[in-house]
């Protein structure tokens, strides 16, 4: 067998998009696609989107790269605006979410490494189902196996408790505990957002054990669940944050927030980036929150959630061998499936034979992520081509 030029550690499907438009995306032979995948959760803008397109454009032709050697307008500009409209008063970016990761683990240890810590706080508790990225640290930050296997041995540093478990996270504190690293709402894990008492209990367990509550808002941010970050829904703010899918709207970059408290140990050569922060991804992040972070569109965001919600509510009834429960935030949706519809088999169904873009999860759950630009004619499209293809899709035979 001859390996192929792309390392073929994805099993890649048969589509092969060359480009899109709007909420829709078009194969090489014109086959036309409803998106509410959005690339995970990143083209919440939909696909040419012409403010994000022409940020991007005339960034490109000014300035793309220098290298974090010199000072950033761009960069200081875009993270004056992340300061001003959230809990942070300063913020790295980064390429990716897992770097955005990567950061906020090491910013919460060097909080108790800095002078006047305990530099015996190095574990940080974790939660089983988690999706943090691929890097060595985020991957030990989660307890699959399925993302461990081949990569051993693991870093050390990470205790695993259940999800929405606030009893588990109390009794997993000890001396060594650096603090919690919890997605408000786990995306890969099952679209299964943490209920207020826990993401409360945890920000006070912090506040009386000198914890940082660090949040992975990688998927759920940036006006996602229909608020800029989720951590709002819930009454609280963390100590520090990782973002990125959205931030850039398809552009590559990512961020960690932090309060001044919580980066007193991020000083001078603890921390770098020779892309992170360029100025085409700055041109990218002002466009999205240019268009994202204002009253209006989050309304809008909660609207068309609500009102997507609701149609799939109504639809379940139909076809409930099928379906079970719909359960998430905002237009970040998770569709259950009954034991007997396996999700893989009908998210590759619906993309097959209905041209209808979704996204398989854990607890055999399918990933509802359309562009937070939806309207309701797109919901509508998506719950007809989704009934047709639950109408159609063969489920085996009962055991």
């Amino acid at each position: 067998m001859t390996i192929t030029p792309l390392m073929p550690v994805y099993p890649r499907c048969a589509v092969r998009p060359v480009r899109g438009e709007g909420c829709y995306l078009i194969g090489e032979r014109g086959e036309r696609y409803l998106d509410f995948a959005s690339g995970i959760a990143v083209n919440l803008l939909g696909h040419g989107h012409p403010h994000l397109t022409q940020a991007i454009q005339k960034q490109a032709e000014t300035l793309i790269h220098v290298s974090n050697l010199y000072g950033s307008p761009q960069g200081e500009h875009l993270a004056q605006r992340l300061v001003d409209s959230t809990f942070a008063d300063t913020v790295f970016f980064t390429n990716s979410g897992a770097e955005a990761c990567e950061c906020a683990i090491k910013t919460a240890r060097a909080y108790h490494q800095s002078e006047g810590g305990d530099p015996n706080r190095t574990v940080l508790i974790t939660f089983r189902n988690a999706f943090h990225g691929r890097t060595m640290a985020t991957i030990s930050a989660s307890n699959q196996e399925k993302m461990h296997k081949g990569f051993a041995p693991l870093l050390p540093g990470f205790r695993y408790v259940d999800f929405d478990d606030l009893e588990g996270a109390k009794a997993a504190i000890g001396p060594d505990v650096a603090g919690f690293l919890v997605e408000p709402v786990q995306g890969e894990g099952g679209v299964r957002p943490a209920s207020p008492e826990f993401m409360k209990g945890l920000r006070a367990l912090c506040d009386e054990h000198d914890l940082m509550l660090v949040l992975d808002e990688v998927q759920c941010g940036v006006a996602r669940t229909g608020t800029l970050y989720a951590y709002e829904q819930y009454g609280i703010e963390p100590d520090i944050m990782a973002t990125a899918k959205g931030i850039g709207g398809g552009f590559p970059m990512g961020a960690c927030l932090a309060t001044e408290k919580a980066a007193r140990g991020m000083v001078v050569g603890t921390h770098g980036s020779t892309y992170g922060g360029n100025p085409l991804a700055m041109a990218a992040g002002e466009a999205v929150l240019d268009v994202v972070d204002n009253p209006e569109f989050l309304a809008h965001v909660r609207n068309m959630g609500e009102r997507l919600r609701g149609a799939l509510e109504q639809l379940i009834p139909n076809h409930d061998a099928i379906f079970d429960s719909v359960r998430g935030m905002g237009l970040m949706l998770g569709l259950k499936l009954k034991d007997r519809a396996e999700n893989r088999a009908f998210v590759a169904h619906l993309r097959d034979h209905h041209g209808l873009l979704t996204v398989a999860a854990g607890e055999n759950v399918v990933r509802i992520l359309p562009p937070l630009v939806i309207e309701q004619a797109h919901i509508d499209e998506f719950i007809e081509r989704l009934s047709a293809g639950a109408r159609d899709f063969a489920l085996p035979e009962a055991a």
